[in-house]
């Protein structure tokens, strides 16, 4: 095993740089931060691509940097910093053109050897990361590391503060600056996501936890100490679950083997409600925001002793279980005006589908990615699994933030 300190020291000579929009957004420009936006912002995504030599060759930090001015002026929101209105307090973007900040560094590890190496922790080191706080109006909400490996491929690695957009915004944004550095031509700003205007529900909804008050470090305190790890699923894996449990679909497969596992694991203390995140059937790859479905999911019977059949129906509503909790989280935040803190994923265990997220859809010079991977900064205390697709024309990647202790 290798130790934090060793891993540290494989990729090194960091620099650092702003990149903004091209154009000046114009004085006194906000993006306004819905109630879902706000139960979000203690949560962050990561984003890594992995990219070979042929996709790299020529390619220096410089005619990278260059379509990232165009980049921005469609994205101008991430470029922004957060402010409080006055008098309430609650956050909003200001669109001042700070710029996302811009990483380079170099790794002494070929491809091959990082994806072979065993510690799921490597992957940090090639996402710069920084939470939001204490200083608000100084805190840049994205972050993009180009990593330079030994035998000429390259990381691109994305830090993501989740008020901006869930995992499908983050995809859509990575994609969108690939095909400005084909064409030097950004795709037109993006739609915001639309602001919900609802009185609060009743009952409270499940997926979202209100936790103490952060102030302006904008970070969760966890109970106990946090893992994150990943495992492969091949096409053979995922082909054998199907055809044993047809028709239930692999992800609600997956979900529940790794419920009922938990359930046994947890020894009289199973958890009886998760959360599933999954894309939006109508999103449009225009619309930056907080868009995902969310739901929870309550089992009114003993997980361990579950059929397999009828917990992934469960999972996938086919007993019409599960509300979309989006409306219920929106209002609950605003009739605070927003300044309660919340957190969605590990309030309950939760189950989040990337798998039709687009996520190698990202080319260099007309190549995919090697491999993608995402995690999520500021998981709860029940974990978090994320099930990602992994590289055509393989099975799936699943990533889990656990308690160690029960994993």
């Amino acid at each position: 095993m290798v130790s934090p300190q060793q891993h540290h020291d494989h990729v090194y000579d960091l620099k650092l740089l702003s990149v903004g929009p091209g154009h000046v957004t114009g004085s006194d420009v906000v993006h306004d931060l819905t109630g879902l936006d706000l139960a979000m912002k203690l949560h962050y995504l990561k984003a890594v691509y992995l990219f070979s030599s042929h996709a790299a060759e020529g390619l220096t930090i410089m005619n990278m940097k260059e379509p990232m001015f165009c980049w921005c002026n469609d994205y101008f929101m991430t470029c922004g910093r957060i402010k409080r209105s006055e008098p309430s307090g609650r956050p909003y973007i200001k669109c001042n053109d700070c710029g996302i900040r811009v990483v380079e560094g170099v790794c002494d590890k070929t491809l091959d050897e990082w994806i072979e190496m065993e510690d799921g922790s490597r992957w940090n080191l090639l996402v710069y990361h920084r939470v939001i706080g204490p200083e608000l109006s100084f805190s840049p909400l994205v972050y993009l590391q180009v990593t330079w490996f030994k035998c000429g491929g390259i990381s691109l690695g994305i830090s993501w503060a989740h008020l901006l957009g869930d995992a499908f915004s983050v995809s859509d944004f990575v994609n969108n600056w690939g095909r400005c550095m084909a064409t030097l031509k950004a795709n037109g700003s993006p739609t915001v996501a639309p602001r919900s205007q609802t009185t609060v529900p009743k009952p409270q909804p499940l997926s979202a936890k209100q936790v103490n008050h952060v102030g302006d470090l904008w970070v969760i305190a966890n109970n106990c100490k946090m893992e994150t790890f990943s495992f492969n699923l091949t096409t053979q894996h995922l082909s054998n679950l199907e055809d044993e449990h047809n028709p239930v679909s692999a992800f609600n497969l997956i979900c529940a083997l790794i419920w009922r596992s938990i359930a046994k694991f947890r020894e009289g203390f199973e958890p009886q409600v998760v959360t599933v995140c999954r894309k939006d059937p109508n999103h449009d790859n225009n619309i930056l925001g907080n868009t995902q479905v969310i739901r929870s999911i309550k089992a009114d019977f003993s997980v361990v002793e579950s059929d397999l059949n009828k917990l992934a129906s469960l999972i996938a509503g086919d007993q019409n279980q599960g509300r979309d909790e989006r409306n219920m989280i929106e209002a609950s935040v605003e009739k605070d005006n927003g300044l309660t803190d919340y957190i969605i994923y590990g309030s309950n265990l939760t189950f989040v589908n990337l798998v039709n997220a687009g996520l190698y859809e990202m080319e260099l010079k007309g190549k995919k990615p090697r491999f993608a991977y995402y995690s999520i900064q500021g998981v709860g205390d029940e974990g978090a699994v994320l099930v990602l697709p992994g590289p055509p024309p393989q099975g799936s990647t699943v990533i889990m933030a656990a308690d160690e202790a029960i994993w």
